[in-house]
């Protein structure tokens, strides 16, 4: 196989799910989700596209935190993680039921199976990917990371980002009907592709 047909290959394979997941209720549904591990840009590129769209947006850790009365590393400190993705879940099955809607999910909130069904069947899902530097890089220079959320693993950091990816991602890309790349690219660049993709649509 060449270079040209292996890139190909390798193009279809992240784009297209392969998964038997329930498919969603309508071509153009009212309601996306922008999945993704934190960083790679979710909830500013749900604003954008609420905007173009007309509709609203709404990030679930905002809703979970509202809903805690603390921040999420609050909640993981107190109460723990099972605490935390129980109150997502609660939230994810609110949202799913709300009418012109751009969503930002959680990092994790596609880890329970449950909730990734009912995300499917509600509307379109793309999920946003990035390289680990880049991430680490993007969440250092955000001054909220720190206090909002907590380290996933004991390392933290890069080596974190990494090991949390190789798990999440398989995931990621089985919720997908869109996978975008925004390692090089501005939120502004991605809400157009994912707006130009639901015209299509």
């Amino acid at each position: 196989m060449g270079t040209d047909e292996k890139k190909s290959a390798r193009e279809s394979s992240v784009s297209t799910p392969r998964s038997p997941l329930p498919t969603p209720h309508s071509p153009f549904s009212t309601r996306l989700f922008l999945a993704g591990y934190r960083g790679t840009g979710k909830t500013t590129v749900a604003k954008l596209l609420a905007a173009q769209l007309g509709w609203r947006w709404i990030d679930t850790d905002d809703l979970v935190e509202q809903a805690a009365g603390k921040t999420i590393a609050q909640i993981f400190a107190d109460e723990g993680e099972l605490a935390f993705r129980d109150l997502e879940a609660v939230v994810v099955a609110s949202v799913c039921e709300q009418e012109q809607l751009v969503v930002a999910l959680g990092g994790g909130a596609i880890l329970r199976e449950a909730s990734r069904n009912r995300i499917r069947t509600a509307g379109r899902v793309v999920s946003l990917m990035a390289d680990a530097r880049a991430l680490a890089e993007r969440l250092a220079s955000d001054s909220t990371t720190g206090t909002r959320r907590p380290n996933l693993t004991a390392t933290g950091g890069l080596a974190e980002i990494e090991q949390v990816l190789a798990e999440r991602t398989p995931i990621y890309q089985q919720c997908a009907d869109r996978v975008i790349d925004t390692t090089n690219h501005t939120p502004t660049e991605v809400a157009k592709q994912i707006a130009d993709w639901l015209e299509e649509e």
